[in-house]
């Protein structure tokens, strides 16, 4: 297969590894927030009741593992498509 197709056949399996990564992020999220924090909601940034820094704090973990879980499954999608096709999808 030729980079051109490696790189066709990589795009219905990104589309469906970023849905899956953003969920599993999301829950990976509320399940480390829980320990974390003193609440088993994380906090908006709109809630009136929470301070600054712990809002903050929320959303840069939230970003963390959101990126975190995207890059692991990205790479994995990646190296999946290349044992499938020999080549590499990037």
């Amino acid at each position: 297969m030729s980079g051109w197709g490696a790189k066709l056949a990589y795009k219905p399996v990104g589309l469906a590894l970023g849905v899956g990564s953003g969920l599993v992020a999301g829950l990976v999220f509320k399940q480390v927030w829980k320990v974390l924090g003193n609440d088993d909601d994380a906090p908006n940034a709109t809630d009136e009741d929470r301070g600054w820094g712990e809002i903050l704090v929320a959303a840069a973990l939230q970003g963390a593992i959101f990126a975190v879980v995207k890059a692991t499954v990205d790479r994995a999608g990646a190296v999946a498509v290349h044992r499938a096709t020999g080549r590499w999808p990037g």
